[in-house]
């Protein structure tokens, strides 16, 4: 049944592309592009059943994520951040899941998780602060996830440190308007957050390490569902890195647009006669393909190792995380190839190609693709070595 979901997309992907170039007029998505998202079910993949979900398997999502992508890469973008909240959500308080969805099913749930604020615990939950940027899709959510150190309630970080998930509703915390003024991935409203003395219930908070193990929080939260039990460092990558291969493959899809009747200056000849340019596209997509299916793969190998009630190692997620962050960096790589031969009309405002271009090279300065610390963790891990604390982030 989810991947009806991408079929809907497919019939709706003509009014994601119209609306696309208003989403990045407006610096947050459009009214349109929220409608058929919507209407599609994205957002409602990954939660629970007995609110309105699929509890799909991720890879379902990950691939209505890169549909929704190759149309609008701002859209595609805030539905693999936002996509995944629903999944996390499900792992907290059920008095929390019926606050968000119980009146709505299709309440939209904000994040980020970057832990920028300080949380004083106080009789009955805790007291917090803070100041957070990129919230992606953040005018459109009601509630939202974010962040946050465990204070000693002198305004410093209590010791040893421990960070929490926090949910908050819309009136207890301040979107800053005007703070996301950038150059691509423009229509996303990835927008700072400031939130000041507000009092958060005990059980609107989530251990951080507890989610990021996946089983733990599955069992303390009473869900057997499978995508459940999947840690939080396999499940946020993935929506995030699905956004930018969808993003790649509409850069290949209007590049092949535009090529189809293109007439080169140098020759007179149509591109279609030019043998170079020709292996130049079919190589790009060779890798975006192969991208997609890497990305894929590793979601469905842990995925059948929850199933079959198998730990899931350290190891298993640093070579999966390994293996997007490449996806990443592959796809873009590919995408370029293919815009640097598209010829001065690729760089026209009006030209759809330029905007999906300038969208994938501003995915891939998100945290989770810097490629460091993660490429260091796998080969370690991979030589029996021990891996120190600071190259677990987020594995």
């Amino acid at each position: 049944m989810a991947h009806e979901v991408v079929r809907r997309v497919q019939a709706l992907a003509s009014r994601l592309r119209a609306a696309a170039e208003e989403s990045e007029r407006l610096g947050k998505l459009s009214d349109e592009s929220v409608k058929v998202v919507r209407e599609a079910g994205v957002m409602r993949l990954l939660q629970p059943v007995e609110y309105g979900g699929y509890a799909a398997h991720p890879r379902d999502f990950a691939e209505a994520v890169m549909e929704v992508a190759r149309n609008c890469g701002s859209t595609g973008w805030v539905c693999g951040v936002g996509g995944v909240h629903p999944w996390e959500m499900a792992l907290c308080d059920r008095r929390l899941q019926e606050e968000v969805w119980g009146s709505d099913q299709d309440t939209w749930i904000a994040s980020p998780y970057m832990p920028s604020g300080v949380a004083v615990p106080v009789d009955g939950g805790y007291v917090l602060n803070g100041h957070w940027q990129f919230s992606s899709g953040t005018d459109h959510c009601d509630w939202i996830f974010l962040g946050a150190m465990i204070g000693d309630g002198t305004g410093a970080v209590a010791k040893p440190p421990r960070s929490l998930h926090v949910v908050l509703p819309r009136q207890d915390y301040t979107i800053v308007e005007d703070s996301w003024d950038v150059v691509g991935l423009c229509g996303t409203g990835s927008k700072d957050i400031v939130v000041e003395n507000a009092f958060v219930p005990g059980y609107r908070t989530v251990d951080a390490a507890e989610v990021a193990e996946g089983e733990r929080a599955a069992a303390r939260a009473g869900r057997a569902e499978t995508v459940y039990r999947l840690p939080f460092w396999t499940m946020f990558p993935l929506g995030i890195t699905s956004a930018v291969i969808g993003i790649a493959e509409g850069v290949l899809a209007a590049h092949l647009d535009y090529q189809r009747e293109r007439i080169l200056a140098t020759s007179g000849e149509r591109v279609t006669k030019d043998p170079h340019m020709l292996y130049a596209i079919s190589e790009a997509a060779a890798e975006i393909a192969a991208s997609r299916t890497q990305l894929l793969d590793g979601i469905s190998r842990l995925y059948d190792k929850a199933e079959a009630g198998e730990p899931i190692s350290f190891e298993d997620r640093s070579t999966v995380r390994r293996n997007q962050v490449r996806c990443a960096w592959r796809a873009v790589a590919a995408a370029d190839e293919v815009f640097d031969r598209s010829g001065g009309n690729a760089l026209r405002k009006d030209n759809a190609m330029q905007r999906l271009w300038r969208d994938a090279h501003a995915g891939l300065h998100h945290a989770i693709h810097v490629t460091g610390g993660i490429y260091q963790s796998n080969a370690l891990s991979a030589m029996d070595a021990e891996v120190p604390p600071a190259l677990r982030t987020l594995i």
